[in-house]
């Protein structure tokens, strides 16, 4: 299987292990305005990866976590005058439904930052111990300096990246940094906010560090595949893989970095600042899920997806003609054979999740069934496969 790695920029074979799971990790919601469209291309990609590397005999732990603590998430809750807990807990409790409107398999470990925090502590003290991080009035700092490869996924100059960083939360004006790129680990937080206990002092966790303590305790130092959205390349993977291989001495952190791109709105940018979100549970008042995957799934992932409200309703003529295909009765004529597809699939599939491609296919498939139904032959082993096929796609085939 050929998959492309954000770090390398280059298509890399990914080889089952036959000794041992695979080990998945992909970035989750920060619970609030949850679940658009955006989050839910991420999660049905991965979701199909899960299920082909399941379907080819592999065994799967895949950690997906819930960021429920971290700065937009208290600021919303501010915004609406309710406890940042309360807002959490309704906000996933969403993100579930949605899941489940989608058909999509709940990760074998779905974490919360809040019930994770015990398990930060000892990474940010070796990160101090080890050199790569210093403490400044209860304030811990990742120092980017000590890492010579800081930033080589983003692929862009300092100037560069530190315009991305402040755009998405840094201050480079804190006047306890040594370098404005240096990313907290652990802060003293404000009055309103939730704080733990630390050997620096009542806070919180940096957001990056997060999700290196949560990889590291349910899949491991070093993990298979690490993925996420396009836009968390720069700056939390590049700050997640600084921090955990500083901190465990192994590299690579992970293998592979898969990144799904971002999803567009009538041609703008889809995001929680601008305010056009779409959301999963009302577009599932209108299509069918297997129609909403189809439609997701029909640009590949890693390119940007330009959501177009009226759209769907194409995409619903495609998966019902799957479904009838497979409802069709058997003639006693002549089989149909539909092995050359199948190995299609088979070879997109492997080449870098090419689901535009695989789809085409499997409509293709359902043609020929529909076809050869009509002309009296038998198609039950037909139907067998078409629907092997799109139950390891994800779809709901009712």
């Amino acid at each position: 299987m050929q998959l492309f790695s954000t770090l390398s920029r280059t298509r890399e074979t990914f080889t089952i292990p036959t000794d041992r799971p695979v080990t998945l990790y992909v970035c989750g919601v920060t619970p609030y305005d949850t679940t658009h469209m955006g989050h839910a291309r991420t999660f049905i990609v991965f979701d199909v990866l899960v299920r082909y590397l399941q379907w080819q005999g592999a065994t799967v732990r895949y950690c997906q976590n819930v960021t429920d603590v971290d700065d937009p998430l208290f600021e919303r809750a501010r915004r609406d005058g309710v406890r940042w807990d309360e807002l959490a807990e309704r906000q996933i409790a969403q993100l579930r439904a949605d899941c489940a409107g989608l058909n999509i398999l709940p990760p074998t470990f779905f974490p919360r930052v809040s019930e994770e925090v015990g398990a930060m502590i000892p990474i940010i003290e070796r990160l101090i111990e080890l050199g790569h991080a210093y403490v400044v009035d209860g304030n811990v700092y990742f120092s980017i300096q000590t890492d010579p490869d800081f930033g080589r996924m983003a692929r862009m100059g300092y100037d560069e990246l530190l315009a991305i960083a402040n755009q998405r939360g840094n201050n480079p004006a804190d006047p306890n940094k040594r370098d404005p790129l240096d990313f907290v680990l652990w802060q003293r937080g404000n009055p309103d906010e939730p704080k733990w206990e630390s050997p620096w002092g009542p806070g919180r966790p940096g957001w990056h560090i997060e999700c290196s303590a949560m990889s590291q305790r349910y899949l491991g130092d070093q993990i298979d595949i690490h993925g996420g959205g396009a836009d968390l390349i720069f700056p939390h993977h590049s700050c997640e893989i600084a921090q955990s291989e500083s901190a465990t001495g192994k590299r690579p952190f992970a293998r592979f970095w898969m990144h799904v791109g971002l999803v567009w709105l009538d041609g703008e940018k889809m995001s929680k600042s601008l305010g056009n979100l779409v959301f999963v549970r009302d577009v599932l008042q209108i299509h069918h899920p297997d129609a909403i995957r189809w439609y997701l799934l029909s640009e590949h992932y890693r390119e940007e997806f330009d959501y177009r409200r009226e759209a769907v309703a194409r995409y619903e003529q495609y998966a019902a003609d799957v479904r009838n295909a497979l409802s069709l009765p058997s003639g006693t004529h002549s089989p149909l054979d539909l092995s050359r597809g199948c190995n299609d699939v088979i070879a997109e599939m492997n080449n870098d999740l090419n689901t535009p491609a695989v789809l085409a296919t499997l409509h293709a498939m359902a043609g020929l069934i529909i076809d050869a139904a009509q002309e009296g032959r038998d198609v039950s082993a037909a139907q067998a496969t078409v629907r092997d096929l799109a139950l390891m796609l994800g779809f709901t085939l009712r």
